[in-house]
């Protein structure tokens, strides 16, 4: 096993209504201090309000690259007071790795929980309506900084702080990278379709796509 990054940050968040017209989410998240149950599939505390976006197996935890903020800050000026761990909506604020680091079906142990990497984040509204910006889920797509979502593996606790260590990588020719360019831009070769369709660490709507494809 391998230290390959730090927990920064741990965030949740309540239902609330964002935006103009009150959209229920739990995309705005603050930090906590001291250490959050892994309970299933979710982190005791935080909440979701529509589970085709967020929650579920295989969006139980969202990670973040604390790397990327500055990126964001140096793109994006009128928000960089607003770029503060949990901005994105992501649970874990995580410093020494991005996307680039990343294969999916990477185990990473995090305090005594351990998290698999399935797949990327697609932004919905609720993230325009965040950042008061409509350009902002367009913009996400583009730079392919997505962030990643967990699925559970083990239960346990976890807090910031926490050492990130690569227990495993099963899949180390589906780069996370890539899988964020297929994802966004549907561009997967046969070799590649195959592997996913394989993957038992990629998220099951892509495996069954995948799966789809090669039928034709």
């Amino acid at each position: 096993m391998t230290v390959i990054a730090t927990l920064q940050s741990l965030q949740l968040g309540k239902i609330a209504p964002i935006g103009p017209e009150g959209v229920p989410s739990g995309i705005v998240k603050y930090p906590v201090a001291g250490p959050v149950e892994l309970r299933g599939h979710q982190l005791l505390g935080d909440e979701t309000a529509d589970l085709t976006v967020h929650g579920g197996p295989d969006k139980a935890v969202y990670g973040y690259s604390a790397d990327l903020y500055p990126v964001w800050a140096a793109e994006r000026p009128a928000h960089a007071a607003r770029l503060t761990p949990g901005v994105f909506g992501e649970n874990l604020t995580i410093a020494g790795i991005t996307e680039a680091d990343l294969c999916i079906g990477d185990i990473h142990a995090i305090g005594t929980a351990r998290l698999q990497v399935c797949q990327p984040r697609q932004p919905c509204f609720k993230f325009a309506l965040r950042f008061e910006d409509a350009t902002m889920p367009k913009a996400m797509v583009r730079s392919g900084r997505s962030g990643w979502y967990y699925r559970t593996i083990e239960e346990g606790i976890l807090q910031a702080g926490d050492e990130v260590t690569l227990v495993d990588r099963p899949h180390p020719a589906l780069a996370f990278e890539r899988m964020v360019e297929i994802v966004n831009f549907g561009q997967a070769t046969e070799a590649e379709l195959a592997l996913m369709a394989e993957s038992d660490g990629l998220a099951v709507w892509l495996r069954s796509r995948a799966r789809a494809a090669l039928r034709g």
